[in-house]
């Protein structure tokens, strides 16, 4: 009885404790510099948001699950498929005036920092830092 137990308890504090569900986890908010991440967000009521005047400080975005939050529209992920230590996402996003599925691709360069690569152009990519929440 004691063994099921020790288990089970175990089992729970990992649960408690949010071990990840995949090696890539990129959820939070990413600016394009860390040093600007007081600046492009802010933390209200427990939410993560955009700064008024963010666009001034650089680009940014805040990733929670299947949802990204740029200074301009919201996407929604309907694919992602993980490849090595990039993570490849099709997302359909909407602004004020109309609607588009775009493709994002981001490389995990450490747990945080990742670099935007941009498909057809892999000389090109934008590096953001996760900001401390």
């Amino acid at each position: 009885m004691k063994p099921i137990r020790f288990i089970s308890t175990l089992v729970l504090c990992w649960i408690a404790l949010g071990i990840p569900a995949s090696a890539l986890e990129i959820n939070g908010a990413w600016a394009t510099s860390p040093s600007s991440c007081s600046q492009v967000f802010m933390k209200k009521d427990g939410a993560i948001s955009f700064r008024q005047d963010s666009d001034q400080y650089g680009g940014g975005f805040i990733l929670d699950g299947d949802r990204i939050r740029g200074q301009m529209q919201t996407c929604t992920i309907n694919r992602r498929k993980e490849d090595g230590n990039v993570i490849h996402m099709i997302a359909k996003c909407a602004d004020d005036i109309m609607t588009s599925n775009v493709q994002f691709s981001a490389k995990i360069i450490d747990g945080n920092t990742i670099a935007r690569i941009f498909p057809g152009m892999p000389e090109f990519t934008l590096s953001y830092s996760r900001c401390a929440m």
